[in-house]
């Protein structure tokens, strides 16, 4: 498929986003609501296994988190809302319908304002996000299933989004930032590797220009962003081709294989109709006043949106400021890394360095530096005396990476000015004794060709002579100074 025939389509996604709601107990049992590393089947209530005589009833806390979802989706929320059946016979499923909202969901039209790299701002509309329950879980063993029902009766949000994604990236960038959204607003932990979040993506390709949209399918619950993109990627491209053929692509509903990195057909897309929705008698209406949503969407932590304003702000590009927001995530309850420039946020030139500390120095050393234990320290204490001795030119990059990773993971935080001082981390920058080693190295053979070269203008040997003066320093010698003092004997 090559890139002339590709170009002449367009892709349109539409993503579907089932998001476990952060509940103690389930929709409408009092059973566990944390399945993670629980035996099958252990976390089930009659109620949840729809036993004759069981009656429902409504968790407060997951209609509370829902109201949460919906500021974080800058939607509307309803003032009454109401549950349905959604009938279909499935193993994992034991009632025999799923109770979901369908005419009345909690969650009105709304919109997700998505950054990209390349600077847009891709504006996603919500159609609505309902309140429902989970269904069971089935594993498959070659000619047979088990069944582990220890998810049924989950409490979820489905956000539905309008078809206003147009590019792969888009739609990973999409599924990326409701992540963060969800897990700022503390609606849910967020685990995608237990299914916290799942994404069911629509693609369809039409023409460049067609007035309608092309027939869609829906590739089912998606548990990574890269996974959300390169199925899009995969879906659009396999729809090209069949209608370059001349055909017709089927609705229906396809699975995403990881390891193939391809969709294959599952079933047939039902319609709205297949499912025999009605009204749930069991389980009363939703009844809010616009006192009881504003006093729920008061006690909101802060959102990704706001905190890219105040990054911004200080100076930082795209790249950084995902790079925090992602890491805030990733390392929440265990260093609180956004946390440390709000507390320096008065003083911009102080929190820009602390940002960038985190996003060069802490990040990569959490990611990735198995001997790495998180302890006690106040990190930002520590930060801020490098930030001090690093502003008043008493510490080098270097010696304030090295002096960091001594540091960053005991449990108590000694003086660091004297421990930099004691270890020999301390720049030297005594004009006087720094002069004497610049005449030295400029006087020293091994130099010499470079320091023609510079004379001739060739500003790049300057590197070698500031390591020279370092080397015979010690690493001590302050490396702006040492090059001021270059510049200052050859003219």
């Amino acid at each position: 498929m090559t890139d002339e025939i590709l170009a002449k389509y367009e892709m349109t996604v539409g993503v579907e986003c089932h998001v476990q709601l952060a509940t103690d107990t389930k929709l409408f049992s009092g059973a566990d609501n944390d399945a993670r590393d629980k035996s099958p089947n252990s976390v089930v209530s009659p109620i949840d296994y729809g036993l004759p005589g069981m009656l429902p009833v409504l968790n407060r806390r997951a209609v509370d988190l829902a109201i949460k979802a919906g500021k974080a989706l800058n939607s509307s929320i309803a003032h009454i809302s109401r549950f349905d059946r959604k009938h279909y016979f499935y193993p994992d499923l034991p009632k025999g319908y799923q109770t979901t909202q369908l005419h009345q969901p909690i969650i009105g039209s709304g919109v997700v304002h998505v950054p990209m790299e390349d600077g847009r701002v891709v504006d996603v509309r919500i159609h609505h996000a309902h309140l429902e329950e989970d269904a069971g879980k089935l594993t498959h063993f070659g000619d047979y299933s088990l069944v582990d029902l220890n998810r049924a009766g989950t409490p979820l949000i489905e956000i539905v989004s309008e078809p206003d994604i147009h590019s792969a990236i888009e739609a990973k960038s999409y599924a990326t930032e409701l992540y963060r959204l969800m897990t700022y607003a503390e609606v849910t932990f967020g685990d995608l590797y237990h299914g916290n979040m799942r994404f069911d993506v629509n693609v369809s390709a039409a023409l460049k220009g067609a007035t309608t949209l092309g027939t869609r399918a829906e590739v089912k619950n998606l548990n990574s962003f890269r996974s959300v993109e390169r199925a899009a990627e995969y879906e659009f491209r396999r729809q090209v081709e069949i209608l370059e053929k001349g055909e017709k692509v089927v609705q229906e509903t396809r699975g995403w294989d990881d390891n193939k990195q391809k969709t294959s057909s599952q079933r047939s897309k039902e319609n709205a109709q297949d499912y025999r929705y009605m009204p749930d008698a069991d389980i009363p209406p939703i009844v809010l006043s616009d006192d009881e949503i504003s006093a729920i969407q008061a006690d909101m932590p802060r959102l990704p949106g706001e905190w890219r304003q105040i990054l911004s702000q200080l100076g930082l590009d795209y790249l950084p400021i995902e790079t925090l927001l992602d890491a805030e995530n990733e390392f929440r309850g265990k260093i609180n890394i956004l946390q440390m420039i709000e507390d320096v946020i008065a003083d911009p030139k102080k929190a820009k360095f602390i940002a960038n500390w985190n996003v060069n120095t802490l990040i990569p050393i959490l990611r990735s530096d198995t001997n790495f234990k998180i302890g006690q320290t106040d990190y930002l204490a520590l930060e801020s005396a490098i930030y001090e001795l690093s502003d008043a030119n008493k510490l080098s990059s270097t010696n304030a990476k090295i002096l960091f990773r001594e540091l960053a993971d005991l449990d108590e935080l000694p003086n660091v000015e004297t421990y930099a001082t004691e270890k020999g981390y301390i720049q030297v920058s005594d004009e006087g004794a720094i002069t004497a080693i610049v005449d030295e190295v400029l006087a020293d053979p091994i130099s010499a060709k470079a320091v023609e070269d510079l004379k001739n203008g060739n500003d790049k040997v300057i590197g070698f002579l500031v390591g020279q003066i370092m080397k015979k320093s010690g690493g001590k010698a302050n490396p702006a100074l040492a090059q001021k003092l270059i510049r200052e004997r050859i003219k």
